[in-house]
């Protein structure tokens, strides 16, 4: 059994198998830099995130005697309450996250 002998390579032939080399590393690499990118930006959204689920929050608002709560409805990252307090109307907002009070709007007619 003899083994087939490769031909010598000719100083062209080395050049393009240098060449093809280097161009194989350059997108090696470039492929390499363009997966750490994107496992870095994933990494960086999950930290980052304040959390995927908060915690339940619970309150209770205490509401004038004889005031009724007419409408609630959500904006943004509020929750608006209007409330009927013996025929004023009054807006309340809360933190939809925290229910914490972030405001109060009242209307009153003119004398």
């Amino acid at each position: 059994m003899t083994e087939a002998d490769a031909p010598e390579q000719t100083p062209e032939q080395a050049a393009l198998f240098a060449r093809v080399r280097r161009m194989m590393l350059i997108a090696g690499l470039t492929t390499a830099l363009a997966v750490a990118a994107v496992l870095v930006a994933i990494g960086y959204r999950l930290f980052r995130a304040e959390g995927s689920v908060p915690a339940a929050a619970e309150t209770t608002a205490m509401l004038p005697k004889g005031a009724r709560i007419v409408s609630t409805a959500t904006a943004g990252d509020r929750l608006v309450v209007t409330v009927d307090n013996g025929g004023a109307t009054e807006i309340l907002t809360f933190d939809a996250k925290t229910l914490k009070p972030a405001g109060r709007l009242k209307f009153a007619n003119e004398p």
